[in-house]
């Protein structure tokens, strides 16, 4: 390539490279209208899309300088969005977890920035929407290194729309999974209609896991007592399964009844469900009653299980 050409497309690249970056609102210095700066919601994105990780891997991910990254990780836990825990792989290490105030600021920058490229999205027509789409995804193709996520999901309070969605998605997958009639989706709604009307969030929870934009997963931890929890509409997406989600999910469920002064959390499940019952079981919680009963179409095994705090 002759020497002209490659400087004419130098050009062009560093070009495009300031326009989209005054584009996006990355010179401001609060990104997205928030006391935060573009590193700092960077490196929220990955601590809350990840299950667990540790400084070194937000180094060697994001390419920063680990001074760079300890002044940041050192503001975030002053200002209560991160908890350090002893690694469970490397004791020298500490592996970096959203605290539920991390979780709620996370949630508000991932909103507004869906809400901003939608604005964007919106001035063109549908098809040039697809031509970006297209272009945006050759230069990720061409320039990526082929690294995904170790857990390409966040996890995050819900918001509206998110109850309407947990009682569809429990309809349609237990009846595609299990034949489930009608009747479970109705018990579903009364659960999430009494979670809505007596909400109390010193002491219940729901959980939304979402992935690529779309929700997979979700489950609710309410009050049933003073000292006892319950855990409830516990699913992950087919699409979603395998990624450590409803383990993340439970362990979510845990940590909240811990600080929130239960001694126990209580789950009411069936014995068909395996997938669900080997995360339970690998929680801690045992199997203290079972019983037979008829219930959705079909003749089912009801089990409680529980977890001592």
């Amino acid at each position: 390539m002759a020497d002209t050409e490659l400087t004419q497309r130098i050009a062009a690249m560093r070009s495009f490279n300031r326009f989209y970056t005054r584009r996006i609102g990355i010179l401001t210095v609060g990104f997205l209208s928030s006391p935060f700066s573009l590193t700092e919601v960077r490196v929220l994105y990955e601590i809350a899309h990840r299950t667990s990780t540790t400084a070194t891997e937000l180094c060697k991910e994001l390419g920063i300088d680990a001074g760079q990254l300890s002044r940041i990780l050192r503001g975030f836990q002053k200002n209560g969005l991160i908890d350090k825990r002893p690694s469970a792989v490397d004791r020298r290490q500490s592996d970096l977890v959203l605290t539920e105030h991390g979780r709620e600021a996370f949630s508000v920058l991932n909103q507004r920035q869906g809400e901003q490229v939608e604005v964007m999205l919106q001035e063109l027509s549908p098809p040039d929407q697809g031509r970006v789409v297209k272009a945006m995804r050759v230069i990720q193709d061409l320039f990526g290194n082929g690294r995904e996520l170790k857990a390409p999901y966040l996890l995050r309070p819900h918001r509206s729309g998110d109850m309407g969605w947990v009682v569809q998605r429990h309809g349609v997958l237990y009846a595609r999974e299990y034949g489930w009639d009608e009747q479970f989706e109705g018990l579903v709604a009364g659960i999430v209609s009494d979670f809505i009307k007596h909400y109390d969030p010193k002491r219940e929870c729901c959980w939304i896991a979402e992935r690529d934009g779309e929700n997979v997963g979700s489950v609710l931890l309410v009050k049933h007592s003073d000292t006892v929890a319950k855990l409830r509409l516990f699913l992950v997406e087919p699409t979603a399964r395998g990624l450590g989600i409803g383990k993340r999910l439970v362990d979510e469920c845990t940590r909240f009844a811990r600080q929130a002064g239960y001694r126990k959390i209580s789950l009411w499940t069936n014995s068909v469900l395996l997938a669900a019952r080997h995360i339970y079981e690998r929680a801690g919680y045992r199997l203290v009653h079972e019983e037979p009963h008829h219930s959705f179409g079909h003749e089912l095994i009801g089990e409680t299980w529980e977890l001592e705090l």
